[in-house]
């Protein structure tokens, strides 16, 4: 990528994101979009409706800092109802916009210039930029298909051989974007193990803790004598489809969420206030929301990726998230010399009327994924035929 003028130096090479890239390319040629990590039906109306009397109500003006008492109150009630974590709402938690503002004020927070972030690559690309703007270092650790599982697993020497007298954070995504892994239960407690051994802080996004089709989700915060030195990152975006109100928070102790909100106060300072009072009634929500949410997202999984299996691609079945990776270079698209990921995808509206992105783009290792494409499967069933019809037609017809 060629230098841009006036842009500083820590964040040159990073441009547009893939996401809004892939978008425009969709609205541009008229493809089915399976790019962009985003449902095509709204939320809970429940939900929607506490918005709309909230407004009617006029909580239209700046919330508190931290964010309504309310809302601190539900995550609060949240984290101890599913993964039985007493949290304080008035000290613990602190409401952002969205996670991404999460991860930075997080990372812009408690990070020195020199200090390095352990993540598990590929990550979610807002991860490097909030990383170089802290002027910390990335240290990645490849996440790889393991052959006999298809399941995305990490070398533990290549994790221990990364921690050193520099690192500062482990940065966490699990269910993880964009491979759909779940990370176990001793994978989980080595990464726990390092970081009190360095004395390092875990910090950990949990956007798609309620999407779990395979395995368990554990919150690292749980593991013992974790409590103290884990930032548990989520959102109500994922969870109740309403990506564009871009509610998240951090629960941590009073000590970090303090770091924390000094940072944030100064980014967005506040935000969204007749949506915090919404997610809160959605975080409420009896369990029979959460368990139908993953019944139907788990049903959209196996239908796109029955589809994806008869168009010719190698599919890794995710354990999590909103998505699905497949390897393009035993496709029917290797059959005519492609297995570069971004090649692939930057013609696949025109050949398939269809938009992915390339897994390549996720990635620190300048080689790694290149043949693998990740699609988006949170769509309504006739979007996900249509465009599964699509690209059985041009890859298996």
């Amino acid at each position: 990528m060629p230098r841009l003028p006036h842009l500083n130096a820590r964040l040159q090479g990073f441009g547009t994101t893939i996401f809004a890239e892939m978008s425009a390319l969709a609205a541009k040629t008229g493809a089915i979009n399976l790019g962009q990590g985003f449902p095509d039906t709204d939320g809970p109306p429940e939900v929607s409706a506490a918005a709309i009397e909230a407004i009617g109500r006029g909580e239209n003006q700046y919330p508190p800092g931290p964010g309504t008492p309310d809302l601190r109150q539900a995550v609060a009630e949240h984290q101890q109802r599913f993964w039985s974590m007493t949290t304080d709402p008035d000290t613990e938690v602190l409401v952002t916009a969205g996670a991404t503002e999460a991860i930075a004020a997080t990372l812009l927070a408690l990070c020195e210039v020199g200090d390095e972030v352990i993540v598990f690559d590929p990550t979610y690309d807002s991860y490097a930029a909030s990383i170089a703007m802290a002027g910390a270092k990335i240290r990645p650790v490849l996440l790889s298909p393991d052959n006999g599982t298809g399941r995305y697993a990490f070398d533990p020497g290549e994790l221990r051989a990364a921690f050193s007298a520099r690192t500062r954070l482990v940065l966490l995504n699990t269910p993880h974007n964009p491979t759909g892994k779940v990370f176990t239960r001793t994978e989980l407690d080595l990464v726990a193990e390092l970081c009190r051994q360095h004395d390092v802080v875990a910090v950990t996004d949990e956007v798609y803790e309620h999407l779990v089709f395979e395995g368990t989700h554990v919150p690292l915060a749980t593991l013992p004598d974790m409590a103290d030195r884990t930032v548990t990152i989520s959102s109500g975006g994922k969870t109740f489809s309403f990506t564009g109100w871009k509610i998240g928070w951090a629960v941590a102790s009073p000590e970090l969420i303090t770091a924390i909100r000094t940072a944030k106060q100064f980014l967005t300072f506040v935000n969204g206030a007749p949506f915090q009072p919404a997610i809160a009634v959605g975080l409420r929500l009896g369990d029979s929301y959460y368990e139908q949410f993953v019944a139907d997202l788990r049903a959209k999984r196996d239908l796109l990726g029955a589809l994806l299996t008869e168009a010719g691609f190698t599919v890794l079945e995710p354990e999590g998230t909103y998505f699905t990776t497949v390897d393009i270079s035993s496709s029917g698209g290797a059959s005519k010399g492609e297995s570069d990921g971004i090649e692939f995808c930057l013609g696949l509206p025109e050949r398939a009327g269809v938009v992915a992105v390339p897994s390549q783009v996720f990635y620190q290792h300048p080689t790694a994924g290149r043949s693998m494409v990740r699609f988006c499967f949170a769509k309504r069933d006739e979007v996900l035929r249509a465009a599964g019809r699509r690209l059985i037609d041009a890859f298996a017809g």
